[in-house]
């Protein structure tokens, strides 16, 4: 995550606050000269950041949070609600008319940023919603753009509307729009051309596409690896184009991050949606409050279940956990837990949503192979269906066929086998985790 070195510093300045018990007026002003410092080199804005400290300072000298039972636990409190404040408070959705009308999203934004690969992404979010998206190639200018973005929607189930890299962007997307009306599409993406600096060329076939089309929304495309740079082409294109939302992508990278804490504060437009990885699913709507609670290290439970909910199939669930009851799970079981926690976004993501473990996400993806797992699967899609229903099949010379047939040693095949059989016996010793009194409620398992 990309706030992994601010959420570091919080958490030890957080810390010292509690170890204190009763705060002198000095220990919070020293505490937030720390956060200051730790905001700052995470590449938040200058003015955000020294409005953002006086405003905690002013709630946290007060009489009843210093004479409070429990002042550290109050300051922390009051740091997260201003920190929700500064993203923007509640959650802001799309500017989408009713599905029986067409609404026009144009997204704009500087070459590099992921803009068409973050239209993809919109697009497959918006599918999954019920919508009936339609992808406009409006990029002339880029190699590869229109393809790149052909790809993509061929890989996300969604159409692209394209003339090629000859005509005009604005025909284009006029001509986009017409599709899109007369095949009962009901919301039109449009994808911009990006430059490599802001150009007034630029600028003007924005406002251009924005005379010609009903546009509904301009949603700026940021790259979050650009630090403070992303919040100055923010304020640019508020000024000269006008914007009504911003995605933030790369917000799963090693980096400061501080533009998510910023572009609110400096342009006052919301962040909508945040890019967390490579995958075309890979796109989340932006609660400042959630995001507030990853960034002080206090986890994101509510996304962790809204992902759970969405990725792990109810009936199948139920399935499992009546074979789990029956003692009766096989390969195929395990090839499933391990498919639904893919669809969560793997490992890495689920630890970033958990409480006081997601700022030492990355600690712990290091103990655990993610490659290791793809062997797994390998081993798995490698048995016949009879081999992974009835494990009691695999014979020496079975696993030596499935190890070539994953490109394993024989070995990692005896390991996996062996596994299974003690987890199977493991759980036989343990009944009350299949369903009983204070057990496991749920048939989703993790295969590690």
């Amino acid at each position: 995550m990309a706030f992994e070195s601010l959420t570091d510093k919080l958490q030890n300045v957080f810390k010292r606050l509690r170890s204190k018990g009763r705060l002198t007026e000095d220990d919070v002003k020293t505490a937030l000269k720390e956060v200051k410092m730790a905001l700052l080199e995470a590449d938040v804005n200058f003015r955000v950041v020294k409005q953002f400290t006086k405003s905690v300072q002013e709630r946290a000298v007060g009489q009843d949070v210093m004479n409070g039972l429990n002042p550290a636990q109050m300051v922390i409190k009051i740091v997260n609600e201003e920190m929700v404040n500064l993203m923007g408070s509640e959650m802001t959705e799309l500017p989408l008319k009713t599905p029986n009308e067409i609404s026009v999203i144009m997204l704009a934004g500087l070459q590099g940023a992921g803009k068409t690969t973050t239209c993809a992404k919109l697009a497959a979010y918006l599918k999954s919603k019920g919508r009936r998206p339609l992808m406009a190639a409006c990029d002339v200018y880029r190699p590869a753009a229109i393809k790149q973005l052909q790809v993509n929607g061929e890989k996300v189930g969604v159409e692209v509307f394209s003339m090629g890299d000859k005509n005009d962007p604005v025909d284009i997307a006029t001509a986009a729009y017409n599709h899109a009306k007369n095949n009962q599409q009901n919301v039109l993406l449009i994808d911009t051309a990006g430059r490599l600096h802001i150009d007034e060329d630029m600028m003007a076939e924005l406002s251009r596409i924005k005379e010609a089309l009903p546009i509904d929304g301009t949603i700026l495309v940021v790259d979050a690896m650009t630090g403070q740079d992303a919040v100055n082409v923010s304020q640019a294109f508020t000024e000269k184009v006008g914007i009504d939302g911003v995605i933030v992508t790369k917000l799963d990278g090693d980096t400061r991050g501080g533009a998510a804490l910023s572009i609110k504060a400096v342009t006052g437009k919301p962040i909508l949606y945040a890019s967390t990885g490579e995958k075309l699913s890979d796109l989340e709507p932006f609660y400042p409050d959630r995001m507030a609670s990853r960034i002080l290290g206090m986890g994101d439970v509510m996304s962790l279940i809204e992902k759970v909910e969405a990725s792990v199939d109810k009936e199948q669930a139920q399935e499992m956990q009546k074979k789990l009851k029956k003692m009766d799970f096989d390969f195929n079981d395990y090839l499933t837990s391990m498919e639904q926690m893919n669809n969560m976004g793997g490992i890495s993501s689920i630890l970033n949503m958990l409480p006081g473990i997601g700022h030492k996400a990355r600690e712990l993806e290091g103990m655990i192979d993610e490659k290791a797992m793809d062997r797994t699967k390998a081993i798995i899609l490698s048995m016949t269906p009879q081999e992974r229903s009835n494990p009691s099949l695999l014979n020496v010379s079975r696993k030596a066929r499935i190890a070539k047939g994953a490109g394993v040693d024989l070995q990692e095949v005896n390991r996996l086998v062996k596994q299974f059989e003690q987890s199977k016996k493991m759980m036989k010793q343990m009944p009350g985790m299949m369903g009983g009194k204070g057990g496991m409620k749920g048939g989703f398992r993790l295969p590690f």
